[in-house]
């Protein structure tokens, strides 16, 4: 019920050793310049209280980055006030693309990843997160995942 992307979309394998770039399973810097957090966008299924989720990366300012990596072992970081972001995953189940949906990161108590919350556009993504998905469409994402052969993992 869980898919996620290993990077962001602009991560490249020869950033790897840059001393300016960082990949973490929760952070990246690209460049010292380009911040990301990885985060849950959750897709409850209809007639069942499972939730599917996509694990994505998110860009967000300097300021958020630095706030958030401040906030990351503190207990209570859950009360923070939500950051903007751009979402940085293709998700290539989705006919338009998914790359620079605008978001809001919301931060959950330690060990939990934040919740990706999509503006409410009419982008299938964002309208799956408001109304839910069947179980069948689940079926769907994953037969598509799994036969793709992209980074994105179960």
């Amino acid at each position: 019920m869980n898919y996620t992307a290993e990077a962001p979309a602009v991560w490249d394998a020869a950033f790897a050793d840059a001393e300016d770039c960082l990949l973490s399973p929760e952070q990246c810097v690209v460049r010292g310049r380009h911040y990301f957090v990885k985060g849950l966008i959750e897709i409850p299924v209809i007639g069942s209280d499972d939730v599917f989720s996509w694990g994505v990366w998110v860009s967000l300012s300097r300021e958020n980055f630095s706030r958030a990596a401040d906030l990351w072992d503190r207990p209570g970081r859950e009360g923070e006030k939500p950051y903007f972001g751009w979402l940085t995953t293709e998700l290539p189940v989705y006919s338009a693309t998914t790359l620079n949906l605008k978001t809001h990161v919301h931060t959950r108590p330690v060990g939990e990843r934040p919740y990706v919350e999509l503006e409410p556009t009419d982008h299938p993504l964002a309208v799956e997160q408001r109304t839910g998905i069947t179980l069948d469409r689940v079926r769907e994402i994953a037969a598509a995942v799994l036969h793709s052969g992209d980074s994105t993992q179960a």
